[in-house]
């Protein structure tokens, strides 16, 4: 790493704004959201600037790539996958021996989909659902869904049977591409119990287990190596007919991930990509600039819009718009769940990396532990690197010098390079993290180590992407400025029927008043054209999606995130809660819970994760998870402890060990103690009484969304016996059970005696 000195911006530069920059609303012309897929709309174009260039379609970027980077490497895979040998992972096969296709390879695999799908049924507007991990025919099988004409709805690899069956009918779709038989049968099933109406063809990518097309009741059941065979009758002029298409069309359904009743379908247009895209690689750290190979790594669910964004779009972006273009590597399937995705780093290095919080903070967690063994010169030596590049980093925030700290350069040599270069991140020009608040501490490790993680915050309403920090302006703790040609601003909740107030800027972005805080609200051309409602589902559900979507788009078009926060003089916005999730306790006191949170795990390391709890009770508690191995976030982990917990104390092992120990239970209360003391704004946001969950939150156990955010009524509800009883205990720490109580040093707990004498 190591770049020189540079002087870091002042002020965002979308601070302040042109008008004729921006996109005028006008509310005689709205509403500026539909329930109908097939409702298309011209882009709103501003006088000047990004917003004024007319819109292209991903087709027409597609093609282009194609055309001019034909022969460079698009997609690379192991394949097959080298399987797990006693839960150990082998190690990565050298890049020759990986599957890859060129651009023009991509192109004309995706346009042969597109065929065969015509030839299965597919028409105009038909939702075709892609379920599986990702991998290349994902990829093509989105793109060839818009390509022939239809929606691409995508599946969460970890969404119920119940969840695919309501995603498939509400859709409309009459196509699904699936990565396994196993995962086919899924929807044969329910279609052959009559609840698919719609389904036409079902398509099996698993390149191990070919088969013979075959029809099942309506359906034709088919392998991804038969499509060229099923769509040879289809002509090129018929496919250009359905590719002929404008920008404002919607292309993508992308199902959020709610925690309470059915998610609702984001309808994503054309135009909302191709905006969204060319303001994330207008401000990439040079990503694409040149005419190299840029390189990403994909791991993250394709279903979610980030993945869809930057795995599959952002690569067309620059491939037909920037001198460079982009190879896509892919994850191996267990990689996140056993803690290697570290090994695809290495090989691959990457020059552009997504990694939601969870992810950053659980490479930050391994290489910690690795540095923590240290002793000695060694760690002397670790300590005075750490130190340097702590300095240096702090100083390319705004506002900084970008100078480096004497003796920078031999840290680099000594410290902080072989750090990097060993997380496969030394060749990273963007990195960047989103979906959920990140901690500072993580920030500032990576920070030390020269990768500045930079914060992008958005929703899948505003196509993943409404702000972002970059490595010339960003702020540890601020979720960056707004995109190019877009609004972002600060509104006080308003009575119906008033007018929105635009909140004051703040003048300490970590220590806002009240009056500085208010609402997040955006609008521009990466807003959504509106959520889904499927007429077939009744004149109630489509009564329910328009409430829905008036609540979400205003009459002056902004989209109102939900997301209380502020932003301050020099533009740098920032989350400081989220209504919905805001305790009011029973004396009426707002708690926005995050950042007491997030202060809990910086300041204790031995916490995974944490949830407040105290929405119309007399106080908070506190669900807390310590770290422990294998804990993915998709997987809840085993009970030996990892990490900072692990390291407390060598002679405890467990979970269980650590809740019956005085000395584990004292280090977390004093930590509560003292965030109670010194971080929260007032007595009612104090966390009076905590248990120990015997395990890590995660998506298996459905704490946690499929971008690992917490769902906090679901979780609140599967634990509430316990946090029952933590109002009606005495004492500060709670034990989960009998299992989990303080027990006297050398003591045994109450069911070890039981099952000693049960064995005499």
């Amino acid at each position: 790493m190591g770049a020189e000195n540079s002087k870091p911006m002042g002020s965002a530069p979308t601070a302040v704004q042109d008008p004729a920059e921006l996109s005028v609303y006008d509310p005689a012309k709205g509403p500026f959201w539909t329930t109908d897929c097939k409702q298309q709309r011209d882009p709103i174009l501003s006088e000047k600037g990004v917003s004024s260039v007319s819109g292209q379609t991903m087709v027409d970027w597609f093609k282009k790539l194609a055309a001019e980077k034909g022969d460079k490497i698009a997609l690379a895979v192991e394949r097959p996958c080298p399987p797990l040998v006693n839960r150990k992972a082998p190690p990565s096969l050298p890049k020759e021996e990986w599957t890859t296709w060129t651009n023009k390879q991509y192109y004309d695999e995706s346009c042969t989909a597109a065929k065969a799908m015509i030839a299965l049924g597919l028409e105009d507007f038909d939702g075709v659902n892609v379920y599986g991990f990702n991998s290349p025919e994902w990829f093509m099988g989105q793109i060839s869904a818009f390509l022939a004409g239809g929606i691409c709805a995508g599946i969460y690899p970890s969404d119920t049977p119940e969840q695919v069956q309501f995603k498939s009918v509400h859709s409309h779709a009459s196509m699904a591409i699936c990565e396994t038989r196993k995962l086919a049968e899924i929807f044969l099933k329910y279609s052959a119990a009559g609840e698919l109406p719609h389904l036409k063809g079902v398509i099996v990518w698993d390149s191990e287990n070919v088969f013979e097309t075959e029809k099942q009741g309506n359906v034709t059941l088919c392998h991804w190596s038969n499509l060229a065979e099923i769509g040879k009758d289809v002509t090129d002029e018929q496919l250009e007919k359905r590719m002929d298409q404008k920008p404002g069309r919607v292309i993508a359904y992308v199902y959020t991930s709610g925690t309470t009743g059915n998610p609702k379908a984001v309808m994503i247009t054309h135009d909302n990509m191709t905006f969204i895209c060319t303001g994330v690689m207008g401000h990439s750290g040079g990503f694409g600039n040149t005419a190299t190979e840029e390189r990403i790594v994909s791991y993250l669910p394709l279903s979610h819009v980030a993945g869809m964004l930057l795995d599959i779009c952002c690569p067309m972006t620059v491939g037909a718009c920037k001198s460079g273009w982009v190879t896509t590597y892919f994850a191996r399937v267990y990689d996140l769940k056993v803690g290697t995705l570290v090994e695809r780093l290495r090989l691959v290095r990457p020059t552009l990396f997504l990694g939601v919080p969870r992810v950053w903070e659980k490479i930050a967690e391994k290489m910690k532990s690795m540095g923590a063994n240290a002793k000695g010169l060694k760690a002397s030596i670790g300590a005075f690197g750490k130190d340097k590049g702590l300095s240096a980093a702090k100083e390319l925030q705004m506002g900084g010098s970008g100078k480096k700290p004497w003796g920078h350069g031999l840290a680099d040599k000594l410290v902080l390079s072989k750090v990097s270069n060993n997380l496969g991140l030394d060749h990273v020009k963007l990195a960047l993290t989103g979906a959920a608040p990140i901690t500072r501490d993580t920030l500032e490790y990576f920070g030390m180590l020269g990768v500045q993680i930079n914060e992008c915050y958005g929703m899948s309403e505003s196509t993943g992407a409404t702000s972002w920090s970059s490595n010339e302006a960003h702020v540890w703790g601020s979720c960056g400025w707004a995109v190019p040609g877009s609004e972002l601003k600060c509104f006080k909740i308003a009575e119906e029927g008033k007018e929105l107030v635009e909140c004051p800027p703040a003048k300490d972005i970590f220590n806002p008043t009240e009056e500085e805080q208010g609402e997040l609200c955006f609008r521009g051309r990466h807003i959504m054209a509106g959520y889904m409602a499927n007429p077939a589902l009744g004149e109630a559900h489509v009564a329910e999606i328009a409430a829905k979507n008036a609540e979400g788009i205003d009459k002056h078009g902004w989209c109102h995130s939900g997301d209380k926060g502020c932003i301050d003089a020099r533009g740098m916005a920032r989350v400081t809660g989220r209504y919905k999730e805001l305790i009011i306790t029973a004396g009426g006191e707002n708690v926005a819970p995050v950042p007491i949170e997030d202060q809990l795990k910086a300041t204790c390391d031995m916490i995974s994760n944490i949830q407040m709890i105290g929405d119309k009770r007399k106080f908070n508690v506190a669900l807390i998870t310590l770290k422990c191995e294998g804990a993915s976030g998709d997987l809840p982990g085993t009970n030996q402890l990892a990490g900072g917990a692990k390291h407390f104390d060598a002679n405890i092992k467990t979970i269980q060990e650590a809740c019956r120990s005085k000395k584990y239970m004292k280090a977390i209360t004093d930590c509560i103690t003292a965030c109670n003391n010194d971080f929260v704004p007032s007595p009612p946001c104090k966390i009076q009484k905590f248990t120990i969950l015997p395990h890590d939150f995660s998506v298996e156990n459905g704490e946690l969304t499929p971008t690992l955010k917490l769902k906090r009524s679901v979780s609140t509800e599967k634990y509430i016996e316990v946090v029952d009883r933590m109002y009606d205990a005495k004492d500060a720490y709670v034990p989960f059970s009998e299992e989990y109580a303080i027990v006297e040093d050398g003591a045994k707990p109450a069911e070890a005696k039981a099952e000693e004498k049960k064995a005499e």
